[in-house]
């Protein structure tokens, strides 16, 4: 079902721009501006430049970042900055990292993984399944950037189930053994490596091997969906018949059940004016049971090591949330009762997310104003300190999705709720890229 391709990556000559750490990138989408400027000055020919291009004074329709962005891939490509691959192949690529762990880190992982080009699928045709919703604003932008330049410079990251790991263990053997052509730690310390497959019969041992199985897109919704749209523009523009560059995208392949995958949960801090504790209390307590772990100066970090704990172990089983409110020296772990859950609701009715929104953010934030100015981030401490600085008002810390929840929800054509998951680590902007030719 899955129709993978090995394609002629576009990879940084190291010998031309020296440590590949300074020429790569977080993905866009989580990069601030103070990053995309601290990128733009951390090397000139960062893939920032590329990606995600500054705005100048006086740009138009005829010179703006994504002609700028194009006319700059031609010159890398023309110095040799960048090569292109002499042979089709598969990317394995294996990011060493600590997993995130709340008030303590985690444990040290190793996610597994592909890169390769996949042919575009319209969504319900049964072979990729999106799983959360997109917007206009993001999807104009990367369309710009596509339109200009033909090339997909980050990888949309996709799962695929395979119980046995038949596909990755292959993978392994091939690069037993062989010096990976990047290898470095990356800003954050983990460690990032990847090979060039290019050995013919393990690559076709891959490609058929993929063709039985569904992909579920897990990060990257905004440019498959830019994809799709390039895909129908360029056939009204060009026709043409058979198979086109433009009919594949790249993407990063790797398996729903490896053990190296970590999906962190979205909190929810809210900005606007919150409720005391009491009158939260009062506006829950049909739906919820209330655990309180009240601190003083000195048993703050305890108690929220405790909090915390608390939540991500009876969590696990159950449908809980963690409040902390400005002004109040206690956390509090909201348990939903056992009458309020939605045993018989869809997949995405019965997600914790789901059950947030519906419970408790629609009575707490009933504007749009207030929704539009909820904060998120992944980190439990920055959410609560976020509180305790006085930049929120209340944060709700959530469990993370299971990824077989999120399987079940796009399975069903169900999409889940805006920053429902956020799947870790991110693969890295650079490594490889895709630049069409037609």
């Amino acid at each position: 079902m899955a129709q993978i391709t090995p394609f002629h990556g576009t990879y940084f000559d190291q010998s031309t721009v020296g440590d590949i750490r300074n020429v790569v990138a977080p993905p866009y989408d989580v990069i601030s501006a103070a990053e995309q400027q601290a990128l733009y000055d951390r090397h000139p020919q960062n893939i920032i430049r590329l990606e995600l291009g500054l705005d100048q004074p006086g740009d138009g329709p005829a010179n703006n970042r994504y002609t700028r962005a194009a006319s700059t891939l031609r010159e890398w490509l023309r110095t040799g900055a960048l090569q292109r691959e002499q042979q089709p192949a598969l990317y394995y690529h294996t990011i060493d990292y600590v997993a995130p762990g709340g008030a303590s880190e985690g444990p040290k992982k190793t996610l597994k993984g592909f890169l390769a080009t996949v042919q575009l699928e319209d969504f319900g045709s049964g072979h990729i399944y999106p799983h959360e919703d997109t917007r206009a604003a993001a999807k104009s932008d990367r369309l710009n950037l596509l339109e200009s330049c033909g090339a997909n410079f980050s990888p949309i990251w996709s799962l695929y189930s395979d119980p046995q790991g038949e596909i990755i263990s292959r993978l392994d053997q091939a690069v037993k053994g062989v010096a990976p052509r990047i290898d470095f730690p990356d800003d954050a310390g983990f460690r990032q490596r990847l090979w060039a497959v290019t050995d013919e019969a393990i690559v076709r041992h891959i490609v058929e091997g993929m063709t039985s199985k569904p992909l579920f897109i897990a990060d990257g919704h905004h440019r498959y969906e830019t994809a799709l749209n390039y895909r129908r523009l360029r056939r009204e523009q060009a026709g043409g018949h058979g198979p086109q560059p433009h009919d594949r995208v790249l993407m990063l392949l790797g398996a729903l059940e490896d053990p190296g995958l970590t999906v962190l949960p979205t909190h929810r801090v809210l900005t606007t004016p919150t409720p005391t504790l009491a009158q939260v209390k009062t506006a829950l307590k049909a739906a919820f049971d209330f655990h309180d772990f009240p601190y003083g100066t000195a048993t703050e970090t305890d108690t929220r090591r405790r909090f915390i704990e608390r939540l991500r172990r009876q969590g696990a089983t159950t449908t809980m949330y963690g409040l902390a409110v400005r002004g109040t020296d206690s956390y509090v772990v909201l348990e939903l009762k056992g009458e309020q859950r939605p045993a018989d609701g869809s997949a995405r009715e019965r997600l914790d997310v789901s059950i947030l929104q519906q419970q408790v953010i629609t009575k707490l934030c009933p504007t749009q104003q207030e929704l539009e100015a909820m904060l998120y981030t992944k980190d439990d401490d920055e959410a609560l300190n976020w509180v305790r600085q006085g930049k929120g008002t209340a944060a709700l810390l959530l469990n993370p999705t299971k990824v077989s929840e999120v399987q079940a929800v796009a399975a069903a054509g169900d999409r889940m709720p805006h920053k429902s998951t956020y799947f870790f680590p991110k693969p890295l902007t650079g490594l490889v890229i895709n630049v069409m030719e037609e």
